[in-house]
Protein backbone atom coordinates (compact mmCIF):
# COMPACT_ATOMS: atom_id res chain seq x y z
CA UNK A 1 0.00 0.00 0.00
CA UNK A 2 1.26 3.49 -0.80
CA UNK A 3 0.08 7.06 -0.99
CA UNK A 4 -1.52 7.52 -4.41
CA UNK A 5 -2.59 11.15 -4.28
CA UNK A 6 -3.05 14.13 -1.97
CA UNK A 7 -5.55 16.97 -2.43
CA UNK A 8 -6.78 20.10 -0.66
CA UNK A 9 -10.13 19.53 1.12
CA UNK A 10 -12.00 22.41 2.76
CA UNK A 11 -14.77 20.99 5.00
CA UNK A 12 -17.48 22.19 7.36
CA UNK A 13 -15.02 21.53 10.21
CA UNK A 14 -11.93 23.14 8.75
CA UNK A 15 -9.19 22.87 6.15
CA UNK A 16 -7.74 19.41 5.59
CA UNK A 17 -5.58 17.65 3.07
CA UNK A 18 -7.00 14.30 1.99
CA UNK A 19 -4.49 11.55 1.25
CA UNK A 20 -5.57 8.34 -0.54
CA UNK A 21 -3.74 5.05 0.09
CA UNK A 22 -4.01 1.90 -1.99
CA UNK A 23 -1.93 -0.73 -3.73
CA UNK A 24 -2.64 0.91 -7.09
CA UNK A 25 -4.20 4.07 -8.48
CA UNK A 26 -6.99 1.91 -9.96
CA UNK A 27 -8.26 0.86 -6.51
CA UNK A 28 -11.83 2.16 -6.20
CA UNK A 29 -11.94 1.97 -2.39
CA UNK A 30 -8.70 3.46 -1.04
CA UNK A 31 -8.16 4.16 2.62
CA UNK A 32 -7.89 7.88 3.32
CA UNK A 33 -6.34 10.22 5.85
CA UNK A 34 -7.73 13.65 6.56
CA UNK A 35 -4.79 15.71 7.78
CA UNK A 36 -5.57 19.11 9.24
CA UNK A 37 -3.63 22.04 7.79
CA UNK A 38 -2.15 22.84 11.24
CA UNK A 39 -0.63 19.40 11.76
CA UNK A 40 2.63 19.55 13.73
CA UNK A 41 4.37 16.16 13.76
CA UNK A 42 6.94 17.41 16.30
CA UNK A 43 4.16 17.28 18.92
CA UNK A 44 1.83 14.40 19.93
CA UNK A 45 -0.98 14.41 17.35
CA UNK A 46 -4.67 13.80 18.02
CA UNK A 47 -5.54 10.76 15.85
CA UNK A 48 -8.85 9.06 15.19
CA UNK A 49 -8.79 5.70 13.39
CA UNK A 50 -12.31 5.33 12.00
CA UNK A 51 -13.63 2.31 10.15
CA UNK A 52 -16.12 2.90 7.36
CA UNK A 53 -19.80 2.72 8.31
CA UNK A 54 -21.88 3.73 5.32
CA UNK A 55 -25.15 3.55 7.21
CA UNK A 56 -23.91 5.71 10.08
CA UNK A 57 -21.36 7.98 8.40
CA UNK A 58 -23.34 8.77 5.27
CA UNK A 59 -27.00 8.14 6.11
CA UNK A 60 -26.81 9.04 9.84
CA UNK A 61 -28.30 5.75 11.00
CA UNK A 62 -29.39 5.81 14.62
CA UNK A 63 -28.61 2.08 14.99
CA UNK A 64 -25.02 3.00 15.85
CA UNK A 65 -22.95 6.00 16.95
CA UNK A 66 -20.46 5.82 14.06
CA UNK A 67 -21.54 8.89 12.13
CA UNK A 68 -21.64 11.01 15.26
CA UNK A 69 -18.19 9.73 16.24
CA UNK A 70 -16.82 10.65 12.82
CA UNK A 71 -18.34 14.14 12.99
CA UNK A 72 -16.95 14.71 16.49
CA UNK A 73 -13.53 13.39 15.47
CA UNK A 74 -13.36 15.78 12.52
CA UNK A 75 -14.40 18.66 14.75
CA UNK A 76 -11.69 17.83 17.29
CA UNK A 77 -9.07 17.22 14.58
CA UNK A 78 -9.84 20.67 13.15
CA UNK A 79 -9.58 22.31 16.56
CA UNK A 80 -6.34 20.53 17.49
CA UNK A 81 -4.46 20.06 14.21
CA UNK A 82 -5.19 16.35 14.15
CA UNK A 83 -5.67 13.48 11.74
CA UNK A 84 -8.62 11.21 10.96
CA UNK A 85 -7.76 7.90 9.29
CA UNK A 86 -10.74 6.43 7.41
CA UNK A 87 -10.28 2.70 6.86
CA UNK A 88 -12.47 0.95 4.28
CA UNK A 89 -13.49 -2.01 6.45
CA UNK A 90 -17.27 -1.71 6.57
CA UNK A 91 -19.25 -3.48 9.26
CA UNK A 92 -16.29 -4.46 11.44
CA UNK A 93 -14.74 -5.95 8.33
CA UNK A 94 -17.72 -8.07 7.15
CA UNK A 95 -18.85 -5.72 4.37
CA UNK A 96 -22.09 -3.87 3.78
CA UNK A 97 -24.20 -6.80 2.56
CA UNK A 98 -23.34 -8.96 5.57
CA UNK A 99 -23.85 -5.98 7.87
CA UNK A 100 -27.37 -5.53 6.53
CA UNK A 101 -28.02 -9.26 7.03
CA UNK A 102 -26.83 -8.79 10.61
CA UNK A 103 -29.25 -5.86 10.96
CA UNK A 104 -32.09 -8.23 10.06
CA UNK A 105 -30.96 -10.65 12.75
CA UNK A 106 -30.69 -7.80 15.26
CA UNK A 107 -34.29 -6.94 14.49
CA UNK A 108 -35.14 -10.51 15.58
CA UNK A 109 -33.38 -10.11 18.93
CA UNK A 110 -29.72 -10.90 18.24
CA UNK A 111 -27.11 -8.46 19.53
CA UNK A 112 -24.51 -7.12 17.12
CA UNK A 113 -21.91 -9.72 18.15
CA UNK A 114 -24.15 -12.79 18.02
CA UNK A 115 -25.66 -11.65 14.70
CA UNK A 116 -22.20 -11.77 13.13
CA UNK A 117 -21.35 -15.18 14.57
CA UNK A 118 -24.78 -16.53 13.53
CA UNK A 119 -23.81 -15.58 9.96
CA UNK A 120 -20.55 -17.53 10.38
CA UNK A 121 -18.48 -14.36 10.62
CA UNK A 122 -16.09 -12.94 13.18
CA UNK A 123 -17.47 -10.45 15.69
CA UNK A 124 -14.75 -8.01 14.63
CA UNK A 125 -12.30 -8.76 11.81
CA UNK A 126 -10.93 -5.25 11.40
CA UNK A 127 -7.19 -4.70 11.22
CA UNK A 128 -5.34 -1.54 12.14
CA UNK A 129 -1.86 -2.18 10.72
CA UNK A 130 -2.84 -0.12 7.68
CA UNK A 131 -3.54 2.86 9.92
CA UNK A 132 -0.08 2.46 11.44
CA UNK A 133 1.46 2.49 7.93
CA UNK A 134 -0.48 5.64 7.04
CA UNK A 135 0.55 7.45 10.23
CA UNK A 136 4.18 6.49 9.64
CA UNK A 137 3.98 7.78 6.06
CA UNK A 138 2.62 11.12 7.31
CA UNK A 139 5.57 11.32 9.71
CA UNK A 140 3.65 10.98 12.96
CA UNK A 141 5.45 9.23 15.80
CA UNK A 142 3.54 10.21 18.94
CA UNK A 143 -0.24 10.20 19.13
CA UNK A 144 -3.11 11.07 21.37
CA UNK A 145 -5.46 8.27 20.35
CA UNK A 146 -9.13 9.25 20.17
CA UNK A 147 -10.88 5.91 20.78
CA UNK A 148 -12.99 3.74 23.03
CA UNK A 149 -11.82 0.52 21.37
CA UNK A 150 -9.12 -1.47 23.21
CA UNK A 151 -8.17 -3.32 19.99
CA UNK A 152 -6.97 -0.02 18.48
CA UNK A 153 -4.90 0.67 21.58
CA UNK A 154 -3.24 -2.76 21.34
CA UNK A 155 -2.54 -2.31 17.62
CA UNK A 156 -0.76 1.00 18.23
CA UNK A 157 1.10 -0.34 21.27
CA UNK A 158 2.42 -3.19 19.08
CA UNK A 159 3.84 -0.74 16.54
CA UNK A 160 6.65 1.80 16.43
CA UNK A 161 4.18 4.58 17.28
CA UNK A 162 3.89 5.88 20.83
CA UNK A 163 0.56 6.51 22.51
CA UNK A 164 0.92 9.54 24.73
CA UNK A 165 -2.73 9.38 25.84
CA UNK A 166 -6.03 7.69 25.10
CA UNK A 167 -8.83 10.20 24.74
CA UNK A 168 -12.43 8.98 24.94
CA UNK A 169 -14.93 9.66 22.19
CA UNK A 170 -18.27 9.49 23.94
CA UNK A 171 -21.55 10.04 22.13
CA UNK A 172 -24.79 10.31 24.08
CA UNK A 173 -26.76 7.04 23.64
CA UNK A 174 -30.09 7.16 21.87
CA UNK A 175 -33.07 4.87 22.27
CA UNK A 176 -32.23 3.16 18.96
CA UNK A 177 -28.57 2.44 19.78
CA UNK A 178 -28.52 1.94 23.56
CA UNK A 179 -28.47 -1.88 23.27
CA UNK A 180 -25.75 -1.69 20.61
CA UNK A 181 -23.55 0.46 22.85
CA UNK A 182 -24.19 -1.86 25.80
CA UNK A 183 -23.03 -4.81 23.67
CA UNK A 184 -19.89 -2.91 22.68
CA UNK A 185 -19.10 -2.27 26.34
CA UNK A 186 -20.07 -5.64 27.84
CA UNK A 187 -19.07 -8.11 25.09
CA UNK A 188 -16.35 -6.25 23.18
CA UNK A 189 -14.68 -4.43 26.05
CA UNK A 190 -15.14 -0.93 24.68
CA UNK A 191 -14.29 1.77 27.17
CA UNK A 192 -17.75 3.23 27.57
CA UNK A 193 -19.29 4.39 30.82
CA UNK A 194 -23.00 3.97 31.41
CA UNK A 195 -23.92 2.83 27.89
Amino acid sequence: MQRQVQAFLPTDWGIFNILAYADSAEDLTPHVALVHENLDVTQPVLVRIHSECMTGDLFHSRRCDCGEQLDKALELAAEQGGVVIYLRQEGRGIGLINKLKAYNLQDKGFDTASANTHLGLEVDSRQYDLAVEILQDIGIRQIRLLTNNPLKIVAIENSSLEIISREPLIIEPKLENAAYLRTKRELMGHLLNGA
